[in-house]
């Protein structure tokens, strides 16, 4: 089975390290990834669309059908934001989102990165594993095929250029924590890979933790 892959937030180091090893994928022969603005990567399996308005997908939804799955990597993080503001740059962004891909594709499989700590109870304490929870609770409801991630610490792939400065200054921690603490050490490659294995053969729960991305990035090929 050749993939065509819709992806989101390539611009950020989820996203860029998501494109990047879909793009060396064999697996995939099609991608188009949403950006609000140029992302600067060209390959002959890649098409970008321009689009600010992710609450609003009117202008290019004729260019979303067609597409066997989606690896949402757009993300905001909810530091100095009030619940109201992250739910809507979260929650409200994303189901719209969701709700236009399920409508045109309803047998895609959506993989969608979330968190470690994400509340699927929706009523813990924490604001945004409150706002996450509920995000994956409404595309499971949108999608049979939904698939929620929730990695920890992700080392980048290499070639990556969209890092964060704080990552380039803690980075030499991976080994070691992914050697003393393994559910919460995971990389970039394991992320993509389990999204492409979720997409082509399957995955067996729908909540992914680090130990289940892992696991699922080393499954055999179908």
């Amino acid at each position: 089975m050749t993939l065509s892959v819709i992806i989101t937030g390539a611009t950020g180091m989820v996203g860029e390290g998501v494109l990047l090893e879909c793009l060396a994928d064999p697996r995939v022969g099609r991608v188009l990834v949403i950006n609000r603005k140029p992302g600067g990567v060209s390959h002959p399996k890649l098409v970008e669309v321009i689009h600010a308005d992710f609450l609003d997908l009117s202008a290019i939804q004729s260019q979303l059908a067609g597409f066997d799955a989606c690896f949402f990597c757009l993300g905001v993080s909810s530091l100095g934001m009030s619940e109201a503001d992250y739910r809507r740059t979260t929650y409200e962004l994303t189901t719209n989102v969701g709700r236009t891909l399920a409508r045109l594709n309803p047998d895609m499989a959506f993989c969608y990165i979330t968190g470690a700590g994400t509340d699927s109870t929706e009523h813990g304490k924490v604001m945004w594993a409150r706002v996450k929870g509920a995000t994956e609770n409404e595309l499971l409801r949108l999608f049979r095929r939904g698939v929620m991630f929730r990695p920890g610490f992700m080392l980048a792939t290499p070639g990556q250029k969209n890092l964060k400065g704080w990552y380039k200054v803690i980075a030499w921690i991976y080994p070691i924590g992914r050697r003393l603490a393994p559910g919460s050490f995971c990389t970039l490659r394991e992320v993509a890979q389990a999204m492409i294995n979720a997409a082509t053969i399957g995955s067996p729960k729908p909540v992914l933790e680090v130990r289940d991305i892992v696991a699922l990035a080393a499954a055999p090929r179908g």
